[in-house]
């Protein structure tokens, strides 16, 4: 059998799979809504997550502190959309899959230009979802930094699905928009045992519910028993919060002793340093803080400690949005790893919630939880809230 002869029979099997209900424009339009609302939710809930994180000179301490669980909202909600997104996807590939094998006619410059656009659409989109779904469990087989690599993708499908939705947005309006019952009428009947639309509908249905239901307990407490298929339970760790990064990990030193020291140094150089029990003297506060992480798991804590911006003021440098001339950086004792320092705003500072923590839940922290002292705030990413802090500096 010669290559013209196979391209042939394959042509043939697509035309015939064409036919069939699951792969008509119907299906595939009603499939191409479902993950294009799913995604675009995920797109916007990852810029953000992006900007708190990484936030651009010209944003920078214009982003709201609060309110205080926006942060667990809308990072529970990119991860619950990304994993709903995995089977809606799978099924619109599977509708268009005959499509996809048709031969590309080089006169027709629309199709060429809704071929140009499916290869970065296809592909950075399973990128997307694959390294998504990895980096929640915490597998890192490639060598890139994710965050670089997510946003970066995530712009490039966004570009490739804006073409995909300009060309194909009048082929979806005329098939939605006509009547169903005129609708079934111009399609070939299900041969018994065949998969309907109905069941394809179904079954991706079903399967974006059970991600959803199963995983989303990690983020949502009233769905926290039902984290069976959610890579962390959020009540499960040392004194009952989950960590990424042990003390161990991070190549921490011993800073429980007495020659522990805060270091809080001014723009100008000066400095001044705190012990932990001068640090305890100071008025302690207590708040009740999410701490969310960008895996997607959230947990709420009772976190005892000392105001940033009473420790700044007893430092003789103000403690009031308007005192504080700028960034200050809380740095930390981690050795090994990324997010070594976090930034804190003015605004961010003003926030008597803002707090070097040296209790949670009523227990001095464990080391894992950044012992002796750790920051603690709301509306910021988990990889912010830093660890094993030893200074404060003015920028």
């Amino acid at each position: 059998m010669d290559a013209t002869e196979v391209l042939n029979r394959v042509e043939v099997t697509r035309s015939a799979a064409e036919e069939r209900q699951v792969h008509g424009a119907r299906t595939a339009s009603v499939l191409g809504v479902a993950l294009g609302v799913s995604f675009g939710i995920c797109f916007l809930t990852g810029v953000w997550s992006h900007l708190q994180q990484q936030p651009p000179g010209w944003l920078e301490g214009s982003l709201p502190f609060g309110p205080t669980g926006l942060y667990r909202f809308t990072q529970g909600l990119h991860v619950i959309t990304g994993l709903a997104s995995i089977p809606l996807l799978l099924a619109k590939l599977y509708s268009v899959s005959p499509q996809l094998l048709r031969r590309p006619s080089l006169s027709d410059k629309v199709n060429l230009m809704e071929r140009a656009a499916v290869l970065p659409l296809v592909g950075g989109s399973l990128f997307l979802l694959a390294t998504g779904a990895a980096n929640i469990a915490r597998w890192y087989p490639w060598k890139f930094f994710f965050p670089v690599g997510h946003w970066w993708a995530a712009w490039l499908v966004l570009g490739a699905t804006m073409i995909h939705v300009a060309l194909k947005a009048p082929t979806v309006r005329r098939t939605l928009g006509s009547t169903r019952t005129r609708t079934e009428a111009a399609e070939p009947a299900t041969a018994p045992g065949e998969l309907t639309r109905r069941g394809l509908f179904l079954t991706v249905g079903t399967a974006a519910g059970v991600l959803t239901l199963f995983t989303a307990g990690q983020t949502v407490p009233y769905l926290r028993r039902l984290t069976l298929l959610a890579p962390r339970r959020p009540d499960i760790g040392p004194q009952g919060l989950p960590v990424n990064r042990t003390a161990a990990a991070a190549r921490t030193t011993d800073l429980a002793g007495p020659d522990y020291r805060l270091t809080v140094t001014r723009a100008n150089g000066e400095s001044r340093s705190f012990t932990i029990d001068e640090l305890r003297a100071l008025p302690q506060r207590t708040e009740e803080i999410v701490i969310s992480c960008v895996e997607g798991w959230s947990a709420m804590a009772l976190w005892t400690g000392v105001s940033v911006a009473d420790v700044l003021r007893s430092a003789g440098d103000g403690g009031t949005g308007s005192e504080v001339p700028g960034i200050v950086t809380v740095t930390s004792a981690q050795q090994v790893g990324g997010y070594r320092s976090s930034e804190l705003t003015p605004s961010a500072i003003a926030d008597p919630r803002c707090l070097l923590a040296l209790e949670i839940n009523g227990e001095p922290l464990a080391p894992d939880h950044g012992a002796p002292l750790r920051l603690i705030a709301p509306n910021r990413p988990g990889v912010m809230q830093t660890k094993w802090v030893t200074g404060l500096e003015f920028a």
